[in-house]
């Protein structure tokens, strides 16, 4: 008796549904993400237990790195750069610092200088620097870094900036990021100098750490 032969038929899935949510959750996941900075300097945060949120608005970002020589060696010392989340506000707080220190920048220096990711390139170098093609400040930027030295007994250029940036917004928020190899004596210069400017509320970038917030939370649970 011969086999009997099942008639095999094609699946066919209707996929215009998923494609649907599938458009709903790209154009959800691109209005609500907030895109990373291209910082000048890669970063390495030290792992924490905080699990507080730096606000993603409103924010002046001071970011301080490990300095480091021709050979890529750290020398020892710290840079520190800057970054204002709101363009407007970036481009008011540059037309503030030019006024205090006498440099003349024109509308296309200005424009480039709000595309910037971050900025910190002391004033007196600031005109020249925004003249240079793009690649040339990527390379330019690593080498410089806002200055924290005192100006003739007064504010430091880096106060300077810090204050202007108040002016322009009374309610921006101050966050500190710094690389867990950044000597220690930059960092607490830096917080010197918002301490001497009253500026002792800020938030500190850091990763968290897992493991440490496991332990942190047993060991509360176990003290209690």
């Amino acid at each position: 008796m011969g086999k009997v032969k099942v008639k095999k038929s094609d699946v066919w899935i209707d996929m215009t549904p998923m494609s649907d949510v599938m458009t709903l959750l790209l154009t959800f996941f691109m209005l609500t993400s907030t895109f990373v900075k291209n910082e000048p300097v890669k970063v390495m945060t030290p792992g924490s237990i905080s699990e507080i949120k730096v606000p993603e608005n409103g924010v002046l970002t001071i970011l301080i790195s490990p300095e480091k020589d021709a050979t890529g060696k750290p020398t020892g010392e710290g840079q520190v750069f800057m970054s204002i989340d709101n363009t407007e506000q970036l481009g008011n707080t540059l037309s503030d610092m030019a006024g205090r220190f006498n440099v003349q920048l024109t509308p296309k220096q200005v424009e480039t200088f709000k595309t910037e990711s971050m900025f910190g390139v002391p004033m007196t170098k600031l005109s020249a620097y925004l003249q240079q093609p793009s690649a040339n400040r990527t390379k330019m930027i690593v080498t410089e870094g806002i200055p924290l030295d005192s100006i003739d007994g007064g504010m430091s250029e880096f106060q300077n900036w810090v204050d202007a940036a108040r002016t322009v917004n009374d309610e921006i928020k101050i966050a500190l990021k710094a690389d867990a190899k950044t000597p220690y004596k930059t960092i607490k210069k830096v917080m010197n100098e918002l301490q001497d400017m009253d500026e002792s509320h800020y938030y500190m970038i850091s990763q968290l750490d897992a493991g440490k917030s496991a332990e942190a939370n047993t060991y509360v649970r176990g003290g209690n």
